[in-house]
């Protein structure tokens, strides 16, 4: 009686993988996603600080929707001006995405999403004017640097 019961219960730890196997999704490295800011940012803001956004549009692969368009994703600024002594241009990138109430960590490129104006002395000596805004609303897009599974 033991023995059925601890073969029954294999069959089900078995089953159930093999279920959570077929309903899980690879996204290759590569993939862009496009997505639309929800926070606003400028150049000023501090490296690290982070912001939502959400996808602009489904991500598909072999012609399966695997994350839907509204979706939202994290980022964090990856260099700023906040800085004086530096002068970096304003970068982000993603570090996760929302599926189904759980946080994902992504590896995404950087983005740079704009560049504030240059005078022409400033250009020359590699400086910029002005602080770049990012409202919300504000497309971006992205490759993963590394496949991720849902």
């Amino acid at each position: 009686m033991k023995q059925n019961k601890f073969v029954a219960f294999i069959a089900v730890i078995c089953a159930s993988a093999a279920a959570s196997s077929l309903n899980a999704a690879t996204i290759p490295a590569g993939t862009t996603l496009s997505v639309s800011s929800v926070s606003s940012f400028s150049s000023k803001t501090p490296v690290g600080r982070t912001f939502e956004a959400k996808l602009a549009q489904d991500v598909s692969v072999h012609g399966r929707s695997i994350l839907k368009a509204g979706s939202k994703v994290f980022g964090r600024i990856a260099s700023s001006r906040h800085n004086p002594r530096r002068n970096d241009p304003l970068t982000v990138e993603l570090t996760s995405v929302s599926v189904n109430g759980r946080n994902i960590p992504v590896k995404t490129n950087a983005f740079q999403p704009g560049h504030p104006p240059v005078t022409g002395r400033q250009a020359r000596y590699g400086y910029t004017a002005g602080t770049l805004v990012i409202t919300p609303g504000t497309l971006m897009q992205f490759q993963l640097l590394q496949p991720v599974t849902l």
